[in-house]
């Protein structure tokens, strides 16, 4: 449904109510009694009136004689005197009975029940057009929200994903919402940021390669002039010859040194990550845990009120990459929990796939190790390292244990006791 869809039937829907409100006050002013029909009864009465009459007209009347004792009626309720008659706004009309006598008719007047009954149905086509116009607008909302606005909170997420560095899930095709033609040009920027990433992993990898191997390059001839000098130092018979070997010695020690620190800062960059934790009330985890489960495999638990020791930010990620490397290495539901210790709030969280082996359990957590079920699938092995390196810097630590099926992983926040 397009917006000028909506705007016509709603255009349609209000031209209808007003042409039938308008008819139906137009018949207001023709519902007064006809004078025909009354005529009618009069000379009816006066031509036939007598122990057998029978009027099987529309009106309701009453006939008096001339001292107002009533002679008939139609019905009950009706008017028998002149005053009530006219209270009643009823119709009085002398009468020539065939047995020469006078008399009055008189005649019930319905004009104001007609009315009523036009008024009715006025209010009905009012309300009976009003519900149809408010399903209309309720439809188009629905729409909306379903093409609109949904679509938009997915594409920002996605945004919000990918500028966190999330590039691993595609966003979802669909050209039936108004940002359908945007969601392939999201995905593209998407695929090419995720391109771009792996060529840059590449060339720090590169690098560092080549770290490696300049050090062990310039270890070699060091090692060798290390050994030169020992030699030299004990084969020589002269004092300031043998200081100026040690001397070689000692500055070859101060070279090896060097180049190990050049490996060292090359590799184990990633431990200047600050981490800054302070106290904080837990109430913040749900919408947390919320957000890190991005594809809503898991129901969000209900989190124990308690005060905790937390980098928020930090926190984050290491919710984020444990519930990313559940979606890429199990793909199952996901159950989360939680529960208080004396001295930590556990979060754990558990998928239900093939899990790792019990000895590589250990190894997870390590810098580049990924266990024997990652193959074929992308990754670093960084992960669980830093979710690790993390937890540690907020005083709390990270547990994983082999479900069955599956693999369970706990975070352990601090509680701040009072």
């Amino acid at each position: 449904m397009k917006k000028s869809l909506f705007i016509i039937l709603l255009v349609v829907t209000f031209i209808i109510e007003a042409a039938l409100c308008f008819e139906l006050y137009g018949k207001m002013s023709s519902v007064s009694m006809d004078n025909v029909v009354v005529n009618r009864l009069v000379k009816t009465i006066e031509a036939s009136y007598g122990d057998d009459f029978v009027y099987d007209g529309e009106l309701d009347y009453v006939l008096l004689d001339e001292e107002g004792k009533v002679l008939m009626r139609t019905g009950e309720g009706l008017s028998e005197t002149v005053n009530e008659a006219v209270s009643n706004s009823d119709i009085m009309l002398d009468v020539r009975l065939p047995s020469s006598q006078k008399g009055m008719l008189i005649v019930r007047n319905t004009t104001s029940d007609r009315i009523q009954r036009v008024k009715n149905d006025i209010i009905l086509t009012v309300i009976i057009i009003s519900l149809t116009q408010i399903i209309i607008v309720v439809v188009y909302f629905a729409y909306i929200d379903k093409y609109v606005i949904r679509p938009f909170k997915d594409l920002r997420a996605f945004a919000a994903r990918v500028a966190a560095g999330d590039l691993d899930i595609p966003i979802n095709m669909d050209r039936k919402h108004i940002f359908g033609e945007f969601t392939e040009g999201f995905d593209i920027m998407r695929s090419e940021l995720k391109r771009a990433r792996a060529a840059e992993k590449k060339a720090y990898d590169d690098k560092k390669e080549m770290v490696a191997k300049l050090s062990h390059d310039i270890k070699t001839p060091i090692a060798s002039i290390k050994t030169t000098s020992e030699i030299g130092s004990v084969l020589s018979e002269n004092e300031k010859t043998r200081q100026y070997f040690d001397q070689i010695n000692i500055k070859s020690d101060q070279i090896t040194v060097l180049v190990d620190n050049l490996f060292n800062s090359s590799v184990n960059d990633i431990t200047e990550i600050p981490v800054s934790p302070v106290e904080r009330d837990s109430s913040f985890l749900s919408s947390l845990i919320a957000d890190s489960d991005f594809l809503k495999k898991s129901s969000v638990p209900s989190i124990p009120s308690c005060k905790i020791y937390v980098d928020k930010l930090r926190l984050q990620q290491v919710m984020d990459n444990i519930f990313m490397n559940s979606y890429k290495y199990a793909d199952t539901e996901i159950e989360c929990r939680a529960e208080l210790s004396e001295d930590y709030l556990i979060i754990s969280v558990r998928d239900f796939g093939p899990g790792v082996e019990e000895e590589e359990i250990p190894l997870l957590t390590e810098k580049y190790k990924r266990g024997s079920n990652t193959e074929g699938k992308e990754g670093a092995g960084l992960g669980l390292f830093l979710a690790d390196y993390y937890m540690k810097n907020m005083e709390g630590k990270l547990a994983l244990d082999k479900a069955d099926p599956g693999l369970k992983l706990s975070v352990y926040i601090r509680r701040v006791k009072n």
